[in-house]
């Protein structure tokens, strides 16, 4: 008798510390750049481009958001964690980095727009803050790789107590970013890591996509 066919190789992918490090320098050195150039250039007049909930002239504005600060000091608040989230949610995978950044930005950014405080301005790199410590939490739940379980406990221990940030503590800050963020960064965990149920090929054998 022949051997059946061998199943489907996984192979394990490297972490990418360099370019994940490359990636988070430039993402908070833009905001910091940003900042720079519309506090002693613009006058703060980039702030304009936060969110307006429905309001239809700023729906574009989910985009920016996330990357616009209202001074030095949200900016400030706002640069460790992200750039410690940022790096520990792309080191073992750039491309799913990318792809769950876009999705926080976007549907987090989206449901802010739908459901966040009319008559208030939404910006801030929080919303990503959040989504990256969401995201990092659903990676290690849905992989249950030690990896992946061993980074999210790291998260959680660094930054667990600002989960309290999704709640209406304090009308100032805009907790409709933080909420939807992290909705947005376990959506993005659930769709990028969740395993598919095994399925038999033709041959018999077992696979997981």
């Amino acid at each position: 008798m022949r051997p059946p066919p061998p199943g489907p190789v996984r192979l394990r992918r490297r972490p990418q510390p360099v370019l994940a490090a490359l990636l988070t320098a430039l993402l908070v050195g833009g905001v910091w750049v940003q900042e720079t150039l519309d506090q002693f250039v613009f006058g703060g007049a980039l702030d304009q481009y936060g969110i307006l909930p429905r309001d239809l002239s700023s729906v574009e504005n989910i985009l920016t958001a996330p990357f616009l600060h209202g001074g030095f000091g949200h900016l400030l608040a706002n640069t460790a964690p992200l750039a410690v989230l940022a790096f520990m949610s792309a080191v073992r995978s750039v491309w799913r980095f990318l792809v769950a950044t876009l999705l926080i930005v976007v549907v987090g950014g989206g449901l802010v727009w739908l459901f966040g405080r009319g008559g208030s301005l939404h910006l801030g790199a929080s919303e990503l803050v959040f989504g990256y410590l969401a995201y990092l939490i659903g990676v290690g739940w849905w992989e249950r790789t030690p990896a992946a379980v061993v980074i999210a406990l790291v998260a959680v221990f660094l930054y667990g107590g600002a989960i309290w940030g999704v709640l209406p503590t304090n009308p100032l800050i805009s907790w409709e970013a933080h909420l939807f963020g992290f909705v947005a960064g376990l959506l993005a965990a659930a769709l990028l890591h969740r395993k598919r149920p095994a399925r038999v090929s033709q041959e018999g054998t077992y696979s997981q996509r």
